[in-house]
């Protein structure tokens, strides 16, 4: 089956927010976001009007895509977890559920240890209800329901409107 049109409900936008919202305060991490590979931010937390989201959730896509070249080159199938760190802010990025981009931005109030160990459990987390999500998806997909109030308009149909 193809890979189906993940669909956020409310219900698990709330439960994604706690798990990060805890990870902010249990990792003692500045901001943290949750982009899919599509470079779209999902959500956020933390100092966030500091940043152009906009282009973070992209910036972040890039990278992974780019280290997933890098990897594949040399024989891996992917890099799960990049850091970068900088003179006074760190990045801590990570891929969770195989779908979804975990960023983590900290200072020297926390550490790349406790980072790690936090972004760990809040994977598990966060990869139980993105799990949950795609299961409601399939079911939706399998059902013939669709969220998408045009889903049944096809091109032809468009067409035939503007001719």
């Amino acid at each position: 089956m193809a890979n189906p049109q993940l669909i956020m409900y409310d219900e698990e936008f709330k439960q994604i927010n706690a798990v990060i919202e805890k990870l902010l305060r249990e990792a003692n991490a500045k901001v943290i976001f949750l982009v899919d590979k599509n470079g779209q931010l999902i959500t956020g937390c933390g100092e966030t009007e500091r940043f152009d989201t906009t282009s973070l959730a992209s910036l972040t896509a890039g990278n992974i895509a780019a280290t997933g070249g890098l990897a594949k080159l040399i024989g891996e199938k992917e890099f799960s977890i990049l850091f970068h760190e900088g003179e006074k802010d760190n990045l801590h990025i990570s891929i969770v559920a195989g779908r979804v981009i975990l960023v983590v931005l900290f200072d020297t109030r926390s550490s790349l240890g406790l980072v790690r160990l936090r972004v760990k459990k809040a994977s598990e987390e966060l990869s139980a209800i993105f799990g949950r999500l795609m299961q409601k998806s399939e079911e939706k997909e399998k059902s013939g329901e669709s969220e998408f109030p045009f889903a049944e308009i096809t091109d032809d149909d468009i067409d035939n409107l503007f001719s």
